[in-house]
């Protein structure tokens, strides 16, 4: 006897939201499964924090719906809605404490004064933060305050936690280390979790899943490494992370392997695409999948000499432009292994670029 497959608990079918003429989001589908941390990955414009207001209940949808665990949404306004939206600017409450700030929602909501004190002092104990909880927001740090947006957000419980730009506010350095200290926080709530951002790094870190989005369409649906490694356009290659594009004729295609041919070399992809013989394509080539040699790689299916153009250091690796003979530049990401390394290249040097048949991945679209 078979047993159905459990139903996807948050679910938006075919939504619209058109604003006199301008489509913002134009018939998107999702599932999201309980428990899932999942992310609205585009830049500014594409549709995300409109998809993310609608599913706040902020925007009414022109057409399509808005499901949780089976209920329609669409009639219910955002307060009363089983879920909670951390805005960017955190929104904290200046003349509120700490300790005031997350249970301001839990007394709106007239629960027990012993019930809130438990709740209020439960969440502050799972941020670390029940030593500041008489602070105001001014007299914490950025990440501190993104903790207090975080609790807040969670203190009614909510079935689903919507998340704005949540770590747009920090630097650098502190967005990185809140990425996995916001993420650990989710899943010991085990919360259900939509994300929204344009930083790829963050969506990469937190998310399970990425829906990457552009002109208010889904362009792509999978896991942060399925994204990368195998993007399905040329628009999400060149979104998700650094990349050489070489646009080509495909002159080959086998089943287990094929050819195409680009301006500055002939490309041996070690998997067919079933396409047809001259038609036109692009390779996609990450930079840290290509070596560098002084002399030319003896055998080398994929190899292609250039002139170091620019080079920059940054630490843990250094990235190299290489000038090619048509006049193309070619990025090479070279991991620095070695405090003090010979296979140090710089401005003018003449090398060969070599890079695997398993390296590249080939796009019809």
């Amino acid at each position: 006897m078979s047993t159905a497959a459990p139903q996807p608990f948050l679910q938006i079918q075919n939504l619209v939201k058109d604003f006199n003429g301008f489509k913002a989001v134009n018939q998107v589908s999702l599932d999201i499964a309980k428990g899932e941390i999942f992310a609205l990955l585009g830049s500014s414009g594409c549709g995300k924090s409109t998809l993310l207001r609608m599913l706040a209940g902020f925007e009414t949808p022109t057409s399509g719906r808005i499901m949780l665990d089976g209920v329609d949404l669409a009639s219910l306004p955002p307060y009363e809605r089983p879920m909670n939206m951390m805005f960017q600017s955190y929104a904290l409450f200046p003349h509120l404490s700490v300790w005031d700030n997350v249970a301001f929602g839990l007394r709106r909501a007239g629960l027990p004064r012993v019930e809130v004190a438990a709740r209020v002092e439960a969440l502050l104990k799972l941020v670390q933060l029940t030593p500041l909880g008489r602070r105001k927001p001014h007299q914490l740090s950025g990440g501190q305050q993104q903790r207090v947006a975080l609790v807040r957000s969670l203190a009614r419980q909510p079935r689903v936690l919507l998340l704005d730009e949540p770590l747009g506010a920090l630097d650098k350095k502190l967005r990185e280390q809140t990425q996995i200290e916001l993420v650990n926080i989710i899943e010991q709530v085990g919360v259900t979790c939509v994300l929204v951002t344009h930083d790829q790094e963050e969506a990469m870190t937190m998310a399970s899943r990425i829906a990457v989005m552009s002109e208010g369409r889904f362009l792509q649906v999978d896991q942060p490494a399925a994204i990368y490694e195998t993007p399905a356009t040329r628009f999400v290659a060149d979104f998700i992370g650094n990349v050489n594009l070489m646009d080509g004729t495909l002159e080959v295609d086998e089943h287990d392997h094929c050819q195409i041919r680009c301006t500055d070399c002939l490309h041996h992809v070690g998997h067919g695409i079933t396409g047809t013989q001259g038609m036109a394509v692009t390779v996609a080539l990450r930079p840290e999948k290509i070596t560098l040699h002084r002399q030319e790689p003896e055998g080398a299916a994929n190899k292609v000499r250039g002139t170091v153009k620019e080079l920059a250091y940054f630490g843990s690796h250094t990235v190299y432009h290489l000038l090619l003979a048509s006049g193309a530049s070619l990025k090479v990401s070279v991991a620095n292994t070695e405090r003090h390394s010979d296979r140090n290249w710089t401005w003018g040097d003449n090398v060969w670029a070599h890079w695997l048949p398993s390296a590249q991945v080939v796009l019809t679209q």
